[in-house]
């Protein structure tokens, strides 16, 4: 089902609900379910004016459908046909069986929010959806009853029926007014003048906070540098937090060294790719505290996720671990508005965001809110303010809990500012907001353009062409590593957007300019647009600052350092202002201060020391100082470390045509002089050929020769190193791999893998008319590298792929699988949930899947009876184990017992004679093996490090031709105490990292084979 059909199926659905209150008010239940045509034909007489309805309703239903279409074109990505059918369906049944009449929608007194809480609570949810398609309903169903309820309010009838409806509450008006009178609350400390009031005015404020905080600036436009605003709502991608104690891992690289970044496969962006380390959702982490600081450099999105946390508290629209925030009021309070200024006290804490309406506020609103623990106070910026300051918002704070204990609370601020441990006595948890992950980034890339979109005239180009401008900046950032690594963050990834959208779908050929806008976005532009106090009280220009920074970074990487000590570092600072004669401010300790807390590059990764938050920012610095002051023959002296590598090649393109030719020129001649370091000299000289505008003819000669003996790759080290270079490497490989030897064919079809890119696969494509078994294995390795559908098409459709493993390592390769008619042999590396769809495979004879999900209906292994290999493991289970024994080609069998946690339901074919048991542990018991008396080879792996012994090991000495065992992670110790080895057919058995006797003679096995890793 398309995202078009969807909308117009709820557009309609919602239109409907509204015609049924216009034409008759309260449904009867046998119109809940009639179409537009028929309800109009029951209620209206008259063909003209029951054409005139039906298309007045058709109008709005095609006005849901042009607010719906473009969120569920987005949404339906990740969903497949049965899922979006499944979601739609759930919506509108809801919307079918829910109580929209008159009376329900004014005691919820027409709130949006309210209609939903209201009819989730009384009609059931529809059950067996996943949890994506679970959000989905949640949300599409909530944005329906946003509409329906404002379409109400608009029809000509409504107030009317309103006003019928509340006269008619008032036939005992005297009794009614009596029942008020009791009602009426006692004024008390905390509502002087009663509380009567109270929900009206939490009504209009609520309204004002979901719409006034609900923006967010996307992007400046190229032409005036206006700030182009769209929803948050729409824009806000969920972030990853991790716990704080202080320290960040470093993410330039590992420590002393200045590696080449490499290009990751696609399983990065398009499975995960989050890594163990990376942390949870952000919503998970917060929903696990009451109190939070949370801490991020420039840009990694605080602002925003408490702006977005304010609108949805809102909207009472917070799902999943904040679903227990629903029905708290968001107070969000800007502490950059109260520099050199007091503090506010309750009554004024809503001034920033609702001013206008606090004139109407009851008396102690604000603090009934916080007394009665209903309030969710959002505190952004600590560091935004002076340092003295800072410290009078932490009384502030403690004062405020002393008062209100059952406060919600979330602040944030840069590290720099605010040490992880500067809220602990308040009892605060400390979180960290994570870099951008790949898919982070691709999720970030994508809400963007649809965020965008709501712009329309406003955009350097038509509506229309967005999809492909988002889909070509995610080639971009899928080829291009250091895109990827400098997109970390929510405000440098807009910056590219913006930069690509602006640049008519370009960007920059090379990093320079990539990292200069960065920069001077981070050190100095986005203060300057904010008017940030901590910043506009600094005396500093971006060139003070920015040569500053440029000692700095020298200084570190001249020192082969990637930080230092803070007490060393101001004495740096002090120097190089002591010759900025044109600046008041001497002090070197203040003004590192200012860099720290307010530049964006710098950080303290522990306590008293310094470093730059990327290794890139360091880098690029420290090649203008090089270029600014003249070290050329310094970097040429020390152009093998590598730790200074891609600061060389960024000096390249700093340096002007003299600085050019004397650094390029000196690295080739040490090259010639040094056989030792000619080789990485060559490829460096080669990798600067990304960054420099231009070189002389001679020069370019030098350089061509240079690569010439670089190529062609022939050991495992060289494409990595070679891919470094970057698409100009391209042009000098060749078109066809018949010249070379096959080692070098395989190690050539690697690099230009590593390249990436169009011309790469265009390359590649040329090189399947090889059918040398190393190279046509290493181009269906590479297809890991490419998008999924574009490299079967054009590589693997044109490869022979029988008896060769084809890995799929995400899942956006299954689709392509499922097309390529030879293969047989798949090897399925990411979460596999789906084991049904097995079926649409060509038959297979060796199939493994790594890591199986939930359920897995093993009956689908009946389209493949040919199968001779299966392996499988996992955490999910299996049914259906009856299909083992019907494969009557199956050889070996590998299988997880998390999978199959009672061996007695194991059924193996006729042939199978190798068993691979995964993940054994103590409580496994091996006794049903008895029954297979074919095995002849038996593999046990034990829980690594630990040790663990199998029940049952005695009946493996009853196996007639078991004659090879490994055993891998078992406590073959406690074997040999507890029962007599396996000897009876054995010839060779394999221990590896297993827990040995201490007599060595326990295995001494006469005629058996015993080896030992």
């Amino acid at each position: 089902m398309s995202a078009e059909a969807a909308a117009l199926r709820l557009g309609t659905t919602v239109a409907r609900a509204a015609a049924q209150v216009w034409l008759g008010g309260k449904r009867q239940e046998q119109e809940r379910r009639l179409s537009m045509a028929e309800l109009v034909r029951v209620r209206v007489s008259g063909l003209r004016l029951q054409r005139s309805v039906e298309r007045q309703f058709e109008e709005i239903a095609d006005a849901v459908f042009d607010r719906l279409s473009p969120f569920l074109e987005r949404e339906f990505r990740g969903l497949d046909e049965g899922g979006r059918r499944a979601v739609l369906d759930g919506v509108c049944d809801t919307f079918v069986r829910a109580d929209l009449s008159d009376e329900a929608l004014l005691a919820a007194d027409v709130n949006p929010a309210e209609v939903v809480r209201r009819i989730t609570g009384a009609v059931r949810a529809p059950v067996g959806l996943s949890e994506a398609e679970s959000r989905l309903y949640e949300v599409l169903f909530a944005e329906c009853c946003e509409y329906y309820v404002r379409i109400v309010r608009g029809l000509p009838v409504f107030e009317e029926r309103a006003l019928t409806e509340l006269l008619a509450r008032t036939t005992s008006l005297g009794a009614e007014i009596a029942r008020v009178l009791e009602r009426l609350p006692d004024r008390s400390l905390f509502a002087p003048e009663g509380a009567d009031r109270d929900g009206e005015f939490r009504r209009r404020y609520l309204e004002l906070v979901s719409t006034s905080l609900d923006e967010v600036e996307l992007f400046r436009r190229a032409s005036d540098r206006a700030a182009a605003q769209a929803r948050l709502s729409v824009a806000y991608v969920s972030l990853r937090a991790s716990g704080d104690d202080g320290t960040h891992r470093r993410a330039g690289g590992p420590r002393g060294r200045s590696l080449p970044l490499l290009r990751p496969d696609m399983s990065d962006w398009e499975d995960g790719g989050r890594g163990e380390a990376a942390g949870m959702g952000v919503e998970a982490a917060l929903g696990g505290a009451t109190r939070v600081l949370l801490r991020g450099e420039a840009g990694s999105g605080k602002t925003t996720l408490l702006r977005w946390l304010a609108v949805t508290a809102a909207r009472g629209a917070f799902t999943g671990e904040l679903a227990g925030w629903n029905g708290l009021t968001p107070v969000f309070v800007k502490l950059r508005e109260y520099s050199r200024r007091v503090l506010p006290v309750p009554e004024a804490m809503l001034d920033s965001v609702a001013g206008h309406i606090t004139g109407v506020m009851p008396k102690a609103w604000v603090e009934r809110q916080l007394a009665e623990g209903r309030a969710l106070l959002l505190i952004d910026g600590v560091d935004e303010l002076l340092d003295g300051e800072r410290r009078a918002v932490r009384e502030w704070l403690r004062k405020l809990l002393a008062a209100y204990g059952d406060l919600r609370v979330v602040v944030t601020s840069r590290p720099a500012a605010a040490g992880a441990d500067w809220l602990r006595r308040e009892e605060f948890t400390a979180l960290h907001l994570d870099r951008m992950t790949p898919p982070d980034l691709a999720a970030f890339v994508r809400q963007w353009h649809q965020a965008v979109r709501e712009l329309g005239d406003e955009l350097p180009c038509t509506v229309e062409e967005l999809p492909q401008y988002e889909q070509s900046l995610l080639n971009s950032l899928k080829d291009r590593p250091h895109l990827q690594s400098l997109a970390g963050t929510p405000l440098l990834a807009s910056m590219l957007c913006a930069m690509h959208l602006n640049r008519g779908s370009q960007l920059p050929r090379d990093r320079m300019e990539l990292y200069r806008n960065a920069l001077h976005t981070l050190v100095h532009e986005r203060d300057a647009h904010r008017n940030v106090p901590s910043a506009v009280d600094s005396r500093l220009s971006l060139g003070d600052k920015l040569v500053l920074l440029r000692d700095l970074a020298w200084r570190l990487s001249d020192n082969n350092r990637s930080e230092i000590s803070l007490e060393q570092a101001e004495r740096y600072v002090g120097r190089k202002l002591s010759g900025m004669r044109h600046l008041d401010e001497q002090d070197g300790g203040r003004v590192l201060e200012q860099l720290r807390g307010r530049s964006g590059v710098l950080r303290s990764p522990a306590v008293g020391r310094l470093d730059f938050v990327h290794r890139t920012f360091q880098e690029y610095l420290a090649a203008e100082e090089a270029t600014e002051e003249d070290r050329i023959g310094n970097l040429v002296g020390r152009a093998h470390l590598d730790i200074l590598r891609e600061t060389i090649i960024m000096a390249a393109g700093h340096a002007n045509r003299p600085q050019r030719e004397e650094l390029l020129g000196g690295i080739l001649d040490r090259a010639v002089r040094e056989p030792r370091h000619a080789r990485r000299l060559r490829l460096l000289a080669a990798a600067c050929q990304e960054t420099v505008p231009e070189v002389s003819g001679g020069l370019a000669v030098r350089l061509d020769e240079a690569v010439d003996a670089l190529l062609p790759a022939r050991r495992n080290t060289d494409p990595p190193a070679l891919a470094a270079v970057g698409r100009s490497l391209l042009r000098k490989l060749p078109r066809s791999l018949g010249e070379l030897t096959e080692k070098a064919a395989v190690q050539s079809v690697r690099t230009v893998a590593l390249i990436g890119g169009e011309e790469a696969l265009g390359l590649l494509e040329g090189y399947t008319g090889d059918e040398r078994g190393r190279v046509v294995d290493e181009l269906i390795e590479a297809w890991g590298y490419f998008d999924a559908d574009a490299y079967a098409d054009r590589v693997l459709s044109r490869l022979s792929l029988s008896g060769r493993q084809v890995r799929l390592r995400h899942s956006g390769q299954w689709r392509a699988a499922t097309r390529l008619g030879t293969i047989d042999f798949l090897w399925i590396g990411y979460p596999f949930p789906e084991f049904g769809a097995l079926q649409d495979l060509p038959p297979l004879k060796d199939l493994a899947i790594l890591r199986c999900e939930g359920v897995a209906d093993l009956s689908a292994l009946g389209a493949h009876p040919g199968l001779t290999r299966l392996f499988l493991r996992g955490d999910g289970s299996l049914k259906n184990l009856a299909v083992l024994g019907d494969l009557s080609e199956l050889d070996h069998l590998g299988l997880s017992v998390n999978l199959v946690p009672h061996l007695d339901r194991l059924r193996l074919g006729p042939k199978v004679s190798l068993l691979n048991l995964l993940d054994v542990r103590a409580t496994t018991d091996l006794t049903p093996l008895s029954r297979h008396t074919g095995i002849t080879y038996l593999v046990l792996v034990g829980p690594e490090p630990d040790h663990c012994l199998p029940q049952g090991v005695q009946v493996l000495s009853e196996l007639p031709r078991l004659e090879n065992m490994l055993l891998l992670a078992i406590d073959v110790n406690a074997w040999t105490e507890a029962s007599a080895f396996p000897s009876l057919a054995l010839k060779r058995l394999r221990l590896v990292d297993c827990r040995l006797p201490e007599d060595p003679t326990a295995l001494d096995l006469p005629g058996v084979e015993v080896t030992f890793e």
